[in-house]
């Protein structure tokens, strides 16, 4: 970490020449690239030269525990454990700052919850994990869009589609990635036996126009009547739009507007953030063919997460977490998750670039 630190440092005091360079200063576009990266690595640097601090003040407190006076020992001691404290403190936040960041924290966030194996009860479980993620949102005075959304005959939903609107929503949404597997007795099981049912999550950081251009001759729109459970009609205009986008395959549909326009605008947003993160998942495979990585795009191929209610247990098998408080979660009270999540790949990024630095050396 701390030949990273130095490295930091050092190129710190290179963008402060370079910013004091005329012909850097007038060319515009340079010249912000540049104070933008000194105000990123002033952050650092300004934590690695607190710490530097500490270290001396702790040497020096240690030089006096070899005072013969009884009394100034004493205060060195009592010295030397208040700076072992921060010590510690300001360790913790430099592995922090140095963690690699992900570009997409800040965006608002594109969920995609579908039904998948288990018939009408993973339909209801679908809806339940709809609550749940809007509680959430709701908690942290987040807004929350639907975008698009197919309801069963028995109150549950085959797929939904919803954006979250809020400074660091996907940072908080993005390990929800993934199939969530339920085991619980059905309201339709008459026997009382428990059934195993899986709804599977997508994750996407929301796309502006400026990240993913979408040629205009590249996308088929059609546009039909909206329906709702069982097929019927539920809208006497075609505002119903369907959009598909020829180069990739990928077709998005949006119904839930009376207006084809509104429809038409919300499917392109879905649009964008899928093809975003195509482009994120595949820099990812070319950057590790070892691991699929979590950060910016979420592992959907295997199971995450097991909700057993008869035990009131939850279980998030990547990290071996299990919390007895299933109803407490449900309810929305994601934290004691997402937190551990966070932590956990936040330091496996930290190891991995630190392994990459290693190889470079």
């Amino acid at each position: 970490m701390f030949d990273r630190l130095k490295g930091v440092e050092k190129r710190f005091l290179e963008i402060e020449e370079l910013l004091g360079n005329p012909d850097i200063i007038q060319d515009r576009d340079l010249y912000q690239k540049y104070i933008q990266e000194h105000a990123e690595l002033n952050k650092i640097v300004t934590g690695y030269r607190n710490y530097k601090k500490t270290l001396k003040n702790l040497e020096d407190s240690k030089e006096l525990l070899k005072d013969a006076d009884p009394e100034i020992k004493n205060l060195a001691r009592e010295e030397i454990n208040t700076l072992i404290v921060e010590k510690k403190k300001q360790e913790d936040k430099l592995k922090e700052l140095l963690t690699p960041k992900d570009p997409f924290d800040e965006k608002n966030v594109l969920i995609e919850i579908r039904a998948g194996t288990g018939g009408e009860e993973a339909s209801l479980f679908a809806n339940d994990l709809f609550r749940m993620y809007s509680r959430y949102a709701e908690n942290r005075s987040w807004k929350i869009e639907i975008m698009n959304h197919h309801t069963t005959g028995v109150g549950g939903l085959k797929e939904i589609v919803l954006m979250i609107h809020g400074k660091g929503a996907y940072n908080r949404f993005k390990y929800e990635s993934g199939t969530h597997r339920v085991q619980r007795v059905p309201t339709t099981e008459a026997q009382g036996r428990i059934h195993t049912s899986a709804v599977t999550v997508a994750v996407l950081p929301e796309a502006e126009e400026v990240e993913v251009h979408i040629d205009p001759s590249e996308i088929k729109v059609d546009v039909y009547r909206s329906t709702g459970p069982g097929g019927q009609s539920v809208n006497t205009t075609d505002s119903a739009v369907r959009i598909t986008h020829l180069p990739t395959g990928l077709v998005v549909t949006c119904q839930d507007e009376k207006s084809q326009l509104k429809n038409k605008n919300k499917a392109m947003k879905v649009l964008r953030a899928r093809l975003l993160d195509s482009k994120i998942r595949e820099q990812n495979e070319k950057r590790s063919k070892e691991r699929k990585s979590q950060i910016g795009s979420g592992d959907r191929s295997g199971r995450i997460r097991t909700y057993n209610f008869p035990q009131g247990r939850v279980t998030d098998h990547r990290i071996g977490l299990t919390l007895y408080k299933l109803e407490s979660i449900m309810q929305g009270n994601l934290d004691d998750i997402v937190d551990q999540l966070t932590t956990f790949y936040q330091t496996q990024a930290l190891q991995n670039a630190k392994s990459v630095e290693v190889r470079v050396s």
